[in-house]
């Protein structure tokens, strides 16, 4: 069954075989590798941002690292995780007429008796404090005058934060009134966002590191220069001796 907003369509949630009434415990973890992915990502991009500068001395290595990190996270909780862990998805169509629809789904019934506990718990900890960790990096990024690590946090905050609305709209969806126009419209703008902010981000992070790689170049033939410089410099008087 979907829950979501009105010009959504009605499409199945699962696969049959996912809806075939299996009984389940409901504590205990059901599924471990989906837990442990749920939060590895999004765990060893906060170390390595923490740990970056004992790690590397590249800003470029930290930065592409935390931002494959960020985005293996966001597909991985956008479309497994979520699916698994606590029955629930949310996607992105487009219909023949090419306007595009936000979907947000629930199961119901005899699948729902899938959801552990445990499972559960561990996927809404991981979903909501991460970006609580990442708003609180951009208020340090901020205050500490660490412009250069503002695009990498921001990122973060964005990829994180998509992933928390679309799964809270596919929680509370069916049970609250968020059918009103500024929470629809608020909510379809910002997740509209997300992709051309992808767009961008992808687009910014290759434009500076080819500025960056151009300075590095730059700085190592300089160096290059100063070296054979100091080398001619140490001949000439033995030249003269």
């Amino acid at each position: 069954m979907l829950t979501g907003d009105t010009n959504d369509e009605d499409v199945s949630l699962f696969d049959a075989e996912e809806d075939s009434g299996r009984k389940s415990k409901k504590t205990g973890v059901r599924h471990p590798v989906a837990s442990f992915f749920h939060l590895f990502f999004r765990v060893i991009a906060i170390v390595v941002y923490l740990l970056c500068e004992l790690i590397s001395n590249s800003f470029i290595a930290c930065m592409v690292t935390i931002i494959l990190l960020l985005s293996c996270d966001f597909w991985t909780v956008k479309n497994i995780t979520g699916r698994l862990m606590v029955g629930l998805r949310w996607w992105n169509q487009v219909d023949d007429d090419g306007r595009s629809h936000w979907v947000f789904e629930s199961r119901k019934g005899s699948g729902k008796q899938e959801v552990s506990n445990s499972d559960s718990r561990i996927f809404w900890l991981g979903l909501i404090i991460c970006p609580i960790i990442w708003v609180l990096f951009a208020f340090s990024t901020l205050f500490s005058f660490k412009i250069k690590w503002m695009p990498v946090v921001i990122m973060a905050v964005v990829l994180q934060g998509a992933n928390l609305y679309g799964y809270v709209r596919c929680r509370v969806g069916g049970k609250t009134n968020l059918k009103n126009m500024a929470t629809n419209y608020f909510g379809r703008q910002f997740l509209k966002q997300v992709n051309s902010f992808l767009g961008e981000m992808q687009m910014s992070a290759s434009l500076f590191l080819l500025f960056v790689s151009k300075i590095c170049f730059l700085l190592r033939r300089c160096r290059k220069k100063r070296s054979r410089r100091l080398q001619l410099c140490d001949e000439e008087p033995m030249h003269h001796t």
